[in-house]
């Protein structure tokens, strides 16, 4: 269960850690870049960063249920900080499958198309989920780490 414990955390630090990127390096540094430049360098990082983020996805979902079974037996034995960082998990996955199937598509096909006032709002509504998943993450991370300690008990 070591290792499931690790993949867990690991693939959390590389998702949550990817939108704090994206949200407090990228976007402030590329600000200053022609549209159509900060566009493509948006495509090109959100399209890197959104394979590790699916790998994270599927790994979190895998050891999290193989933790819950290991260490718990069922759903009805886990504490509520368990269900609560599962709800916000499964809500932030959500979340992350609008902005892949929607706007990032979208911001993908405008760039293509070099139409920059298309990107640019897809850009910002991917913006905008990112920020809202960031803070979810966090929120998910807090309870997490909080909740062993019997914080929400």
């Amino acid at each position: 269960m070591a290792l499931a414990l690790f993949l867990h955390v690991i693939s959390a630090v590389v998702w949550v850690g990817g939108m704090f990127f994206a949200v407090a390096a990228l976007r402030p540094a590329s600000a200053h870049l022609p549209p159509a430049e900060r566009m493509t360098v948006w495509e090109g990082t959100l399209a890197r960063f959104f394979r590790w983020a699916l790998l994270a996805l599927v790994l979190l979902l895998l050891t999290g249920f193989a933790m819950i079974g290991k260490f718990y037996g069922s759903m009805a034995a886990t504490p509520l900080h368990i269900h609560l960082m599962m709800g916000l998990g499964i809500l932030m996955m959500l979340l992350f499958g609008h902005v892949f199937f929607a706007p990032f598509r979208r911001l993908r096909l405008a760039v293509a198309a070099v139409d920059p006032d298309s990107a640019l709002r897809n850009l910002n509504q991917i913006r905008v989920f990112v920020t809202i998943n960031l803070f979810l993450g966090i929120a998910t991370i807090f309870v997490a780490t909080a909740g062993r300690f019997g914080v929400f008990a």
